[in-house]
């Protein structure tokens, strides 16, 4: 029987410490730039925080996954996903930029400075849901159901640690299965508000699915890169072995496969419809200095991370399979760009420097709240029933 440790190794903290340092100048920095450019302050923030949350919620959703399908797969990352979960106030507070900035950031909220009297008279057509009152009380309902799920989940599984009471795990799995439903509705309409109206005339049917897709994608390569980290240190260390790797691995490609399914389903039913107002959106980015953006997401995002992810051997290396993960995220930042980017522009190709050393800077501050969430708890939930199950799969080839 393998010993386990319930103190989190001590490089936790000191990766938390560097982060929040790297964030806090990364921050300053950005400081300097809103002075110097206030409205690219708040698209460079729009960009950092949909992705920082899209990761958050990507956790989020794969732990209520974790609990609805059980087995010993989700157990050596439950810790890393409930500590992700628990960084959603943070993030209700970084929420407060862009509430600051909705008018410099959408149309609909400065319907007189319309380029058209064409769009003008759309938005007073849609001002019955696109308004800034509704807007706001749509965020505090999203962040009020995303957080009470997530008190419930992490408290449970706090006392399941400590009572080791199996009556919990079905109370968890129970909460997951409305709990899932709900991310689905809230991260629909989440999107919808805070990047699909950037361009309040367009629409598209599969937006709110397409942006869950990339979540989990962004959620499972990040805990990915952070377990093969933390896989160096106690306890960890004796418990995550090649074949844990190997079945995250196959469900990072899945959910590889299922974000390529939704942005490519969404890109023919568009083209092949060839309605002005929602064809634009690609013609936008297809012919201008944008198309560069999407041949990389074909070839970097999609190809080659999932030519790699077929090999067995790769998905068993920790390292070459983190590599992998980091490659992904960093490309699940290349296309936030991409969705963004062309809005405020107007299809012109321009990047800021503020899109970068944001994101950075909101980064190092979550990932030091990450890292403070994730040592106040054991690495391994010691109290699950399925404990010994993933101890027992540990010892396997």
């Amino acid at each position: 029987m393998i010993e386990i440790n319930e103190t989190p190794p001590p490089e936790i903290e000191a990766f938390g410490r560097r982060a929040l340092i790297v964030g806090v100048i990364a921050l300053v920095i950005t400081a300097i730039g809103a002075v110097m450019n206030l409205d690219q302050f708040f698209r460079s923030w729009l960009l950092g925080y949909i992705f920082w949350i899209g990761i958050t919620l990507g956790c989020f959703a794969i732990l209520m996954l974790q609990h609805m399908s059980g087995g010993a797969w989700g157990l050596v990352i439950r810790r890393l996903l409930e500590g992700a979960t628990r960084t959603l106030p943070l993030l209700a507070l970084l929420f407060i930029p862009i509430i600051v900035g909705i008018k410099p950031l959408y149309l609909w909220a400065r319907p007189d400075t319309a380029p058209s009297e064409e769009v003008r008279t759309m938005l007073e057509h849609k001002h019955l849901y696109l308004n800034i009152g509704f807007f706001l009380i749509r965020a505090v309902i999203y962040f009020a159901i995303w957080m009470a799920i997530t008190y419930f989940l992490n408290k449970w599984s706090l006392e399941q640690d400590r009572t080791g009471y199996r009556p919990i795990t079905r109370r968890m799995q129970v909460l997951s299965g409305p709990g899932l439903v709900l991310y689905g509705l809230t991260v629909t309409f989440a999107s919808v508000d805070w990047v699909m109206s950037l361009r309040p005339e367009w629409f598209s049917t599969i937006y709110g699915i397409l942006f869950m897709g990339g979540q989990g994608l962004s959620a499972m390569a990040f805990v990915i890169a952070v377990i093969v980290l933390l896989s160096n240190y106690k306890p960890l260390s004796d418990i995550v072995q090649p074949r844990h790797l190997h079945d995250l691995g196959k469900l990072m490609l899945a959910f590889l496969m299922l974000w390529a399914y939704f942005a490519f389903s969404q890109f023919l039913i568009i083209w092949s419809g060839n309605i002005p107002e929602e064809v634009t959106w690609y013609t936008q980015r297809i012919y201008s200095p944008w198309h560069w953006f999407g041949l990389a997401l074909i070839l970097v995002h999609f190809a080659l991370p999932f030519l790699l992810l077929l090999s067995r051997d790769l998905k068993r290396n920790a390292w070459t399979l983190a590599r992998v993960a980091i490659l992904i995220i960093i490309m699940r930042f290349i296309d936030l760009i991409w969705m963004t980017g062309p809005e405020f522009h107007e299809g012109a190709f321009t990047l800021h420097w503020m899109d970068f050393v944001v994101p950075i800077g909101i980064g190092g501050i979550w990932l030091a709240y990450f890292a403070y969430q994730l040592k106040q708890r054991p690495l391994i939930p010691i109290g699950d029933p399925y404990l010994e199950d993933a101890l027992a799969h540990t010892s396997g080839h």
